[in-house]
């Protein structure tokens, strides 16, 4: 019998990842339960940006060079599962594309057209949309399984800087507008205005949608030019604002842990560390990842909860070398 006051905590572990072109950027990171998880990116090579793309499952990294245009220019987003598969958007040399890897290996899915800027992808069963500018200006575009289509958004609309959705028929959508920074929202039929009160002088990070209805939206609030982290929780009925211990944290890589509280990567003040935020409710506590041996900087840049443990992917920098890739794990 083990007393409660005598109980392991859990803690941070590292998980090696195999080294890829120095210095990377990492995109996106997504779970499907404790075996499976993929990670986004692209590397630096002698001649232009890869694309990058890694795999858990459940015991070890390891890279995936199986997908077409893996050797091509580019670059990989976003990473969504979409029933049984795994979407992935692609930029393979300027043209967009979606990747599908089922049961049968890899596919693409390419665009209706080229955009000059590909900001974000959202996929869920049913529907896919990717946003982003051509020449003409913002463009949403809309796939239903078998065909492409470019929806309209309300008047004002400048720019959509990141989308999300739950179901093909409940996306949200943040955006640049004449009145600011707003919150959109697809029905099924048509984009709305959410008529989501943001704190004034707010912009969005991310919004985090929930099975249960939850929503979650975090952002930046500038008060005399300097910002503090906010979070907006929507219980289904009404809003309620909270400004965490946080400072001014990108909350992109926000994720909803398994033991139901919020958690992101923040700045550490330890350049041998990560360190990670949780916020439940009101009460917000940090933790730090493993010591890393003369590391200078070390950046988690993205959440995701496998099962009963949340994997983190990021990069880090060993003194008198270029930033490589690194994974830590909570749990599990």
């Amino acid at each position: 019998m083990v007393s409660p006051a005598a109980a392991v905590t859990p803690s941070w572990s590292a998980l090696p990842v195999p080294a890829a072109a120095p210095p990377v950027t990492l995109s996106d990171l997504a779970a499907r339960g404790p075996g499976e998880a993929w990670a986004t990116g692209y590397e630096h090579a002698a001649d232009g940006v890869r694309p990058m793309l890694y795999r858990w499952d459940g015991t070890a990294w390891s890279r995936d060079t199986t997908f077409p245009g893996a050797g091509e220019s580019g670059w990989l987003g976003k990473v969504q599962f979409v029933g049984g598969e795994v979407w992935i958007f692609h930029n393979r040399d300027g043209a967009g594309e979606i990747l599908r890897r089922s049961a049968g290996g890899w596919s693409a899915v390419p665009l209706p057209q080229t955009l000059w800027v590909y900001q974000d992808f959202a996929a869920v069963p049913g529907a896919a949309w990717v946003v982003g500018e051509d020449d003409t200006g913002l463009k949403v575009l809309h796939y239903d399984g078998s065909g492409w289509t470019t929806q309209s958004t309300p008047d004002g609309v400048y720019f959509v800087a990141g989308i999300t959705a739950r179901t093909a028929t409940d996306a949200w959508a943040w955006a640049d507008t004449s009145a600011g920074t707003t919150v959109l929202r697809w029905d099924g039929t048509v984009w709305r205005d959410a008529k989501v009160s943001l704190p004034p002088n707010s912009n969005v990070h991310t919004i985090l949608l929930e099975p249960s209805g939850r929503v979650t939206i975090g952002g930046s609030q500038y008060t005399d030019g300097v910002a503090r982290t906010y979070l907006m929780t929507f219980n289904g009925h009404t809003w309620r604002t909270t400004y965490p211990p946080l400072g001014d944290t990108y909350t992109e890589a926000m994720v909803r842990g398994p033991d139901g509280a919020l958690w992101l990567p923040v700045r550490s003040d330890r350049a041998f560390q990560s360190k990670y935020a949780r916020v439940d409710g009101s009460r917000t506590t940090f933790s730090y990842g493993p010591e890393r041996t003369n590391a200078i900087d070390v950046k988690p840049r993205a959440l995701a909860r496998a099962g009963s443990a949340l994997l983190s992917f990021g990069t880090v920098e060993i003194y008198g070398s270029k930033p490589n890739l690194m994974s830590e794990r909570l749990g599990g």
